[in-house]
This record gives structure tokens, C-alpha cells and sequence, in this order.
């Protein structure tokens, strides 16, 4: 698997899968998961972030393409580093590439087609030049094509600031076919040159050919240089002669008989569109080589004497006529020969001379599986022990194979290892497709992640069921993922049940409460300071118990508490003065209307009875203790109104962490059971204390 499948960049980017690999950089598919959308994100590879100067021509490249904000570019989105990790985030364009349309439309598109593509080209490549950007790579498999018919120009991973004067040798070869000559030669390269690959583009679109075919990338360079290519409309006669000329200008060797600009060509084109049957006034461009001209036969003048006759001077007009066009005709006679004569050498140099200069040297096939065709082109034009003795083929049947990503190489015919002599060897190559299939989803490696982030990502976007095991750790932070199950790597199917296992953060450290009961308060505050704990509110109550000594402690003796917890403490002040305990008593009528006045035996009698009672009901809340222990409460949590996304409670119940859950956005309400005595109650939504709860 690849290295970075499943990280997360700057705890932004997660990266899902690869998409493709360049000669720099490797795209792959992520998520955003602050904007929640899928991106593409381009990483440097780290063989060549290493190198300084590649390092910084990247981040060049990355700086110049975000200065670009145009319909018909892929965006890109952010630039940044995370480590030593290098790179930027693009749009994630859904569609084909124009040469897989082309493929798709049989091989030729209709000149309302190639305008329609055409324009759009050109005002990407127009946007791009205003900033001083130049391609350098414009090719129908650089082109995307949308399912609405707009398309964009993708890759400016060769692109350069206008005035850099860096060269690219590599990347450049890595296109033969649609280099302009400048670049062929290695020269310095400017707009113009995006503006020949792109009518290139436009050739392929409208005639389903190349301009320049050749057994080696080298001898296609060379035509670019030296050569003419077929004219357009000789191979589709359907050709507007107006779309011809702009393909030619467009075209043309010299750079300064091109278009001097993208705005330039794109007004000739829409004076086309407007117009499909103009004709532009400007000379034709293919013509760049001289055409040898035959000087006619003259006769030597003849000395005309005054007194010749008016027939005689008919008579040498008429012969003079007669030499002209016979030496027409000797003319067009030698230049018929002279081109039968170029026919037939050429025909014999390609047949019965081209084994003379063979060295017979034998070479190996070379390995192109897993390289995509562009890169296996490349890797065949650059590598010295192949000296371009090779050409690739793209085979029409597709393979899928799970080995390779769409789009490289899986088989090819012949096989590598296979030793190839003589003329150059044409390697057929079979590229991998599209699942027939959608693959299922992989578990990916998010441990160390806060779990409330992947709780909804992986029910929405992997269709599974989430379960959570918190747990307390000291490796891991609150809220963080130490596991998942299954692992990562593993295969997920739909409504799987995955079990996240997260920190509870490092488990505080607790103690027993021991009974502070008949202490006094200094006392109580000593014990509760040598617990670990801290004294809260302490109050006077009325009791029958010593005045000074505690009657009431908060927390029950024997509870397991957290380090710091408050201990509220109630200190008797003594029982009530006797007038004030039963002012009714001091007399009590009889039904005789008599008084009886209370006496010491009665007072003996009533300190008694009071003891009993006090006896009585310290009995009852013993009962009531024990009962209270027993009792369910329901703790009902009314959830935030408004909420779009999911939301994590915590409740607590006597300092412990009784009940933590991911409730979802619809969900209005929450139940806690818990069975016992309460003592202290703390809810936490999202991690701040909350306070809309009731307990029944």
C-alpha cells in the first residue's frame, strides 16, 4: 500500500487513494475535512524533495498555478507543507481525457467539436499567459473533458514563470508528438509555443492523425524541425478551408508566423464560428520551403531589320509563342522526373538500404508494467542503453487488474527480456481500466485521529455502523483514537460495524471518602487537606448532636473521588433552647378545661421521649440511605438546538465518567439511567460544561 493512503495532512487533507503518478509528484485523491469535499493533492516525491533545486522549482510551480483562477484550469485550492512533506491541493475533476473522447468518437471529431474544445483551450492558455505562465505541455491527454462538454486544461506541471530561463529536458521529450520546434531544439520557449501544441490539438481533433509519426521520439522532434506535415483538408476533405488556415498559422515553423497571442487565434476562430465558410486573407504557411523554378527555354534574339514586312513580324510572334510553351512543357516534364526520381529513392532507402547501416547491435524489451504510456514513452527516449530503438503502442483492449492503477501499463506484447535486433521494435501495451465494479471501501489508518471527526465520516461516506470504546491511556490525548477494529487495510462492506476505541485521556488518580462524622471542624478540614480533597461551603444547622462537630459531609464516606474534589460540610450548633424548641407545650388544656403545667418528672419524661425519637429517626434515614442507593434516576439531557452535525456528551456522575456517546444531529434528547445515590452531576456537550438537564 502506498505510504501515504490514509494519512492526514495538517490534520486537514486525508488521502483516500492514488490517481496518478508523474514524473515529479504523485496525485491523489483526498478529503477536505474542514470544507468536506474530495480534492486531488499533488506530493512531491520524496526521492526528489531531497534535491533543493527540484524542491524549490516545485513549490515555484505550485505558487505560479494558484495564481490562476479560470474555468477552464483545474483550481488549485491551497499550497502548504506538513513536514517533509511537500504539497498542493487541486479540484478533483470528474470526467475523460480528450484523447479518451477522441478514442470514444471513432478517432475524428466534427469541426463543431474541435471549435467548441479549441476555445475553450485557448482561453485557459489566454488566462494563463496573462500571468506570465507558460504550459509547456498542452496535449488532448492534459485536456479533461466534463460530462457538461466544458473542458479543462489539467497538469501545469511543467508550467514556468515566463521569465524563468530553468529548462526541463525531460519533460519536454516526455510529448514529442506535440512540441513545438523551439522545444524540439531545446530553445527558449514562450506563449507562441503553447499556441503550436494546441493547433497540433486541433490537427489531431479534425483529421483523427498526428502531423509527425516516426519509429523513435528522436525522428519525431526532427520533423517538427524540418518537415511539412500533410495538409489538413488532404486527409479530410470535410475541413473547412477557414479551419485549415488557422490549424497552419497556428502551426507554422517560424514562432514569429504564428499567432503573436491566445486572443489572436481565438478572434480568427470566432470570426469562424460566425463565419464557417471565411477564408483569412494571410499567406498559406505550409509552403516554408522553396520550390525549385525551371527558367524556360529562350531562343536568342533575332536582329529585326527595318524593312521587314508586317507578315514576317506575325510570323516571329507566332514562333515565339510556339518556344514559350514548349519550354512549359520541358519543364513540368523535368520536374515530374525529379519527383518520381525522389519517390523511388526514398521507397528504396526505406527497404533495400535501411539493413546497410544496421550494427546489429541487440537490445533487451524493456519492462514498461506499471508506468503509464506518457511515462513509459519517456523512459524509452531517455534511457542511453535503449538509444529510442523502441516505440509504444497503445493496445484498444483495456485489462483490469487490481495490481496496477487505472491507466498504467498491465501486460505488453513483446515481453520484457525479449531480444529485439535490427529495425526498430514497436511495443504494444495493454493499460488497466476501470473496475467493472465499484471496489469495496478500505478501513483507513486513523489511529491517533479524534474519533468525533471519523465518527460521521465513516457513516456517511463508508456506510458502516460506528461503535466507541472509550479508555483511559497515557499515550494518547483525550478524544484521540488508540485502535480500530477491524484494522486499517482491512476490507469494509456496507453496514459493518466498526468499533473505535478512544482516549479517555490519562485516568485521574482517586480516594476513599472516610467518615468525618462527630469531628470537629478544624478536624474535618485536616482530614479533607490530607485526602487530597478540598473543603467546600460548611454551614451551622440545628442538632441535638455536640455544638462544633459535623452532622453532614457531602461525599459518602467510602466513595471513590477524584483528587480535588469539594467537600461541603454541615457543623452543629447545638439543639434548639427548650422555650423556643415547643412554646405551645408550656401549657396544655385539658378537656376539663382544667391546666396542667409541666413538672420535672414530665420534662424527664419528654427529654426521653425526645431521645427515643431522636433514636427513631436517625434509624429511618439509615433505611433511607440504604434505599436511596437502590433508587434508578433518570438523567434526561435536552441537546442544543440547531445542530448540523454530531455532537459528543459526557455525563459524570459522584467525579466519575459514567456515560460518553456521539449523539446525531437530529437526535433532541438524551436518557441516562443510573442506579444509586447522586451526590454530584456534571454534563458536558462537545466539552463544555452543559446545564439544560433534569434528573427524575
Amino acid at each position: 500500500m502506498d505510504q501515504y493512503i490514509g494519512k492526514m495532512l495538517n490534520d486537514r487533507y486525508e488521502i483516500l487513494d492514488v490517481l496518478g503518478v508523474g514524473g515529479m509528484a504523485v496525485v491523489y485523491k483526498a478529503k477536505c475535512h474542514r470544507l468536506n469535499r474530495l480534492v486531488a493533492v499533488k506530493i512531491l516525491k520524496p526521492e526528489l524533495a531531497a534535491d533543493p533545486e527540484i524542491r524549490s522549482r516545485f513549490h515555484d510551480e505550485s505558487k505560479a498555478v494558484g495564481m490562476m483562477n479560470h474555468p477552464n484550469i483545474v483550481n488549485v485550492f491551497d499550497v502548504n507543507q506538513d513536514g517533509d512533506i511537500d504539497y498542493f491541493v487541486m479540484e478533483l475533476v470528474e470526467g475523460i481525457t480528450l484523447k479518451q473522447y477522441i478514442k470514444k468518437r471513432g478517432g475524428v471529431l466534427n469541426w463543431r467539436e474541435a471549435l467548441h474544445f479549441s476555445t475553450q483551450i485557448l482561453q485557459a492558455l489566454g488566462h494563463a499567459h496573462s500571468r506570465g505562465i507558460v504550459h509547456r505541455d498542452i496535449k488532448p491527454q492534459n485536456i479533461m473533458v466534463l460530462r457538461d462538454g466544458s473542458v479543462k486544461v489539467a497538469d501545469f506541471g511543467i508550467a514556468r514563470i515566463a521569465d524563468s530561463q530553468r529548462t526541463m529536458t525531460r519533460e519536454t521529450l516526455g510529448s514529442v508528438h506535440y512540441i513545438s520546434p523551439e522545444q524540439a531544439k531545446g530553445s527558449e520557449v514562450d506563449a507562441r509555443s503553447d499556441l503550436y501544441s494546441a493547433g497540433v490539438v486541433l490537427y489531431e481533433m479534425l483529421t483523427g492523425r498526428l502531423p509527425y509519426e516516426g519509429d523513435t521520439p528522436v525522428a519525431v522532434a526532427v520533423q517538427h524541425i524540418n518537415s511539412i506535415p500533410l495538409a489538413p483538408r488532404e486527409l479530410n476533405p470535410e475541413i473547412p478551408r477557414g479551419m485549415e488556415q488557422i490549424i497552419m498559422k497556428a502551426m507554422a515553423q517560424d514562432r514569429e508566423l504564428r499567432y503573436p497571442n491566445a486572443e489572436a487565434m481565438l478572434s480568427d476562430l470566432e470570426a469562424f464560428r460566425k463565419n464557417p465558410d471565411i477564408v483569412f486573407d494571410y499567406q498559406d504557411l505550409w509552403m516554408l520551403t522553396e520550390v525549385p523554378v525551371v527558367t524556360p527555354y529562350q531562343p536568342e534574339e533575332v536582329e529585326v531589320k527595318n524593312d521587314s514586312t508586317e507578315e514576317d513580324e506575325e510570323e516571329d510572334e507566332e514562333e515565339t509563342g510556339s518556344g514559350k510553351r514548349t519550354a512549359l512543357i520541358i519543364g513540368g516534364v523535368i520536374l515530374a522526373i525529379l519527383l518520381v526520381i525522389f519517390l523511388i529513392f526514398r521507397m528504396l532507402w526505406a527497404t533495400l538500404f535501411a539493413g546497410i547501416f544496421d550494427s546489429g547491435e541487440v537490445y533487451t524489451v524493456p519492462d514498461l508494467r506499471g508506468m503509464t504510456y506518457t511515462e513509459a514513452e519517456e523512459y524509452i527516449f531517455t534511457t542511453d542503453d535503449l538509444n529510442g530503438h523502441f516505440t509504444v503502442t497503445i493496445s484498444e483492449e483495456t485489462v483490469y487488474d487490481a495490481t496496477y492503477d487505472v491507466g498504467e501499463i498491465v501486460s505488453q506484447d513483446p515481453e520484457s527480456g525479449t531480444s529485439t535486433k535490427g529495425d526498430v521494435t514497436e511495443i504494444t501495451v495493454v493499460l488497466c481500466a476501470e473496475p467493472e465494479e465499484e471496489t469495496e471501501l478500505i478501513m483507513p489508518n486513523i489511529v491517533g485521529q479524534e474519533y468525533s471527526e471519523w465518527a460521521s465520516t465513516l457513516s456517511e461516506d463508508y456506510h458502516v455502523t460506528v461503535k466507541y470504546n472509550p479508555q483511559y491511556s497515557s499515550d494518547y490525548d483525550e478524544g484521540l483514537i488508540i485502535s480500530t477494529d477491524p484494522v486499517a487495510g482491512t476490507t469494509l462492506t456496507e453496514g459493518q460495524t466498526v468499533t473505535l476505541t478512544y482516549s479517555r485521556g490519562e485516568k485521574i488518580t482517586t480516594v476513599t471518602m472516610v467518615s468525618l462524622y462527630g469531628m470537629t471542624e478544624n478536624k474535618a478540614k485536616e482530614t479533607i487537606e490530607e485526602l487530597g480533597l478540598t473543603t467546600g461551603s460548611v454551614t451551622t444547622v440545628t442538632s441535638s448532636e455536640t455544638a462544633g462537630t459535623v452532622v453532614f459531609q457531602s461525599v459518602k464516606s467510602g466513595a471513590e473521588v477524584e483528587l480535588g474534589t469539594a467537600v461541603n460540610l454541615q457543623i452543629s450548633s447545638g439543639p434548639q433552647p427548650e422555650d423556643e424548641e415547643q412554646p405551645e407545650e408550656e401549657e396544655v388544656e385539658t378537656e376539663t378545661g382544667g391546666q396542667q403545667t409541666e413538672t420535672g418528672d414530665n420534662n424527664s419524661n419528654n427529654s426521653n421521649n425526645s431521645n427515643n425519637s431522636n433514636n427513631s429517626n436517625t434509624n429511618h434515614t439509615d433505611d433511607e440511605e440504604e434505599e436511596e442507593e437502590d433508587e434508578i434516576h433518570t438523567i434526561v439531557v435536552t441537546m442544543p438546538s440547531g445542530r448540523t452535525t454530531t455532537s459528543t456528551i459526557s455525563v459524570r456522575v459522584n467525579g466519575i465518567n459514567y456515560y460518553s456517546a456521539t449523539i446525531p444531529a437530529d437526535q433532541s434528547q438524551v436518557s441516562v439511567e443510573y442506579k444509586g445515590t447522586i451526590e454530584s452531576l456534571e454534563v458536558l456537550v462537545d466539552g463544555s460544561s452543559y446545564s439544560e438537564y433534569t434528573v427524575q
